[in-house]
């Protein structure tokens, strides 16, 4: 069998910690900042990438939400965060807290295994 050749999609866990600048900022306009100076940087660089967006603020301190990348490749993943360090989002709008990237069940791809982690009920 020959050694597979494509690398398993990139997952970051990317928690970040809103800034007052973003708070100060109506949703409205929220909303127009995410659509008209961070997306087209995304877009205008790297395909191949989606995300998810999750409210912690509720439950944590430290981090008041977690994007969830995901991207095709690790190069792919390298534009992603290139793009998004053009924009206000880091450092203005978020500060980026931490970065946890990896690959699903990547211990299963690399000894030939079903994932014994993923459950479905």
């Amino acid at each position: 069998m020959p050694a597979e050749k494509s690398e398993p999609p990139v997952t970051a866990f990317m928690l970040v910690k809103t800034t007052p600048e973003w708070l100060a900022l109506t949703v409205q306009e929220r909303v127009d900042a995410f659509t008209t100076q961070v997306l087209p940087a995304i877009e205008a660089k790297t395909t191949g990438v989606r995300s998810r967006f999750y409210d912690t603020e509720f439950y944590s301190a430290r981090v008041t939400d977690v994007w969830v990348w995901e991207a095709e490749d690790h190069h792919t993943y390298q534009r992603l965060i290139d793009a998004l360090r053009e924009t206000p989002f880091w450092d203005r709008y978020f500060e980026v807290v931490d970065l946890l990237v990896g690959t699903e069940n990547g211990y299963a791809r690399t000894y030939g295994l079903e994932p014994v982690a993923t459950i479905t009920t």
